[in-house]
């Protein structure tokens, strides 16, 4: 059974179908790219997966059940977890308590006990801090754990929100332009990471990326999207090779 699988998968903003017949599936461990021009609904795509947006038709199954009608809260207890393209982290904040917020999900500690500080109040509490130091170090974060999340460097950053989105334990991460913003050596740094989320954690990723290189050195398998549709699918190869795709949008690049 897949992972993720979407059928038909459509929505119209007034008259324009922002994504239309959108097809596509993924199993678990995969790491799969989403690609095309601005404008191409490859966000609008996320928003559907993660119940931002209502379909207008079409259906999303994940691990077998259908997200139609689950909140955004509900996709998330069920196991999607995302980055957004603009960083979205809470900066005042410090780095381990970002980490923190996406762990509670996790603590079975009741309101009372929270209130009252009772033992079960610490006990998860300590739990919760040991979980997060150990996400951090995964991203080399452990000794900015103190920091506030503003102020770190923009490519760490990018690593927090990752490991922000890994600890609601995730069975698919949707990565959305990661790479935005990033020089060349934050790029490479985070090409590294990706691998080693991959690799740690056991999960499927599915990626937006305009970085070419980034794309391609990582991804198994790549949708390329144009005016909403699928314009193809298929192994980095086969896409870079594809004359309608390069028409449509590699032609484009540098």
């Amino acid at each position: 059974m897949s992972l993720l699988k979407a059928e038909g998968l459509g929505i119209q903003f007034g008259g324009l179908k922002a994504v239309d017949e959108f097809n596509f599936e993924m199993d678990k461990d995969q790491l799969y790219g989403l690609i095309g021009p601005n404008g191409a609904g490859k966000t609008t795509v996320f928003n559907l997966l993660t119940g931002v947006y209502k379909p207008t038709s079409g259906q999303i199954l994940f691990d077998g059940k259908s997200l139609l009608k689950m909140t955004p809260t509900q996709i998330t207890q069920l196991g999607i977890a995302r980055t957004f393209q603009n960083i979205r982290l809470f900066k005042k904040m410090s780095v381990i308590d970002n980490v923190k917020v996406g762990l509670h999900h996790s603590q079975n500690y009741s309101l009372l006990s929270s209130i009252l500080h009772l033992p079960s109040y610490f006990k998860g509490e300590e739990a919760m801090q040991e979980m997060a130091m150990s996400l951090l170090r995964v991203f080399d974060l452990e000794k900015y754990a103190d920091v506030k999340a503003g102020n770190l460097p923009y490519g760490k950053q990018r690593k927090l929100e990752i490991a922000r989105a890994l600890a609601t334990a995730p069975k698919l991460l949707l990565l959305d332009e990661p790479a935005a913003g990033m020089n060349p050596i934050e790029t490479e740094e985070l090409m590294e990471t990706i691998k080693i989320v991959r690799e740690k954690f056991s999960i499927a990723i599915l990626l937006i990326e305009h970085d070419m290189k980034l794309v391609m050195g990582i991804c198994e398998k790549i949708a390329v999207l144009n005016f909403g549709t699928v314009l193809a699918f298929g192994t980095p190869d086969e896409i870079k090779n594809n004359p309608d795709v390069v028409a449509a949008y590699l032609g484009n690049e540098e």
